[in-house]
């Protein structure tokens, strides 16, 4: 494996865009588009709902992990996240490192109403046009694969479209470069991208230096109750969990004992 993963997916990731891009172009994607998406209600959901706010991860494979998932059916595990609780919905759409596929965005917002995060590579505007077309509410943008001028334009791209950003970041550097590129949610990632070593000591450091208004989400190597609980006590508002989640043999039903767990803290 390469010793810069992320280098390497995104560069697989361009290569999928040019060929996608050159099947049905920009215009052509934007006619596919018949619902505005919902950035301000995914936004809402990390800051009002009801706490532990949680958003669940569906993805059939990692790097790390390899195979979390033998049946894989992103419907079916979303429309159980949403009854167990879930905040909101991540889907992995990254096909050759994640298996996942857009269509399974589309079968996801079919599915349920939380809003829905697009997981995935994000290095284009035609990219934020397809996570519009497929129902999402929101993308990931992760700093450490985009310059500055680009991670500021799709900031306000996605903003314009209706998605909300959460905007990765994995270290200080990353975090200044997220806010002064205007990112209103702010996800912080134990886990690096490059080598994918985790490195839990990352919330911490990071937690205090985030400007209140900022929405601040937690994601990776978040395995219970009182995990979510200390970084609560940080303030996180929300966690990205997917591992942990999809790879029980019912992943609703695990969101749900975590939220208990929680309340029991």
């Amino acid at each position: 494996m390469s010793a810069d993963l992320l280098g390497t997916i995104v560069a697989a990731t361009r290569r999928a865009v040019t060929v996608r891009q050159a099947a049905v172009d920009a215009r052509a994607l934007e006619t596919r588009i018949t619902r505005r998406p919902a950035g301000h209600e995914f936004t809402a959901a990390l800051r009002n709902s009801q706490p532990p706010r949680v958003i669940a991860e569906c993805k059939r494979r990692s790097p790390s992990k390899g195979i979390l998932r033998e049946s894989y059916d992103p419907a079916a595990h979303a429309a159980a996240y949403a009854r167990a609780g879930a905040a909101a919905i991540s889907v992995l759409t990254e096909p050759t490192f994640f298996d996942g596929a857009l269509e399974h965005l589309a079968n996801v917002r079919a599915a349920v109403d939380r809003p829905l995060l697009r997981k995935d590579f994000i290095v284009s505007a035609y990219q934020l046009l397809e996570a519009a077309a497929h129902g999402a509410d929101a993308v990931l943008l992760i700093v450490g694969a985009l310059d500055d001028a680009p991670l500021a334009r799709l900031i306000s791209q996605a903003r314009t479209l209706g998605l909300a950003a959460l905007v990765e970041v994995h270290d200080r550097q990353e975090l200044t470069r997220a806010l002064e590129a205007g990112a209103e949610i702010v996800g912080v990632n134990s886990r690096n991208l490059r080598t994918l070593a985790v490195d839990l000591s990352v919330f911490d450091a990071l937690a205090g230096e985030i400007p209140p208004q900022i929405t601040l989400v937690a994601e990776s190597g978040i395995r219970s109750g009182d995990d979510v609980s200390r970084l609560s006590t940080l303030g996180y508002h929300a966690f990205l969990i997917g591992e942990r989640l999809i790879a029980e043999p019912d992943p609703g039903g695990a969101l749900r004992e975590l939220r208990e767990q929680c309340a029991r803290v």
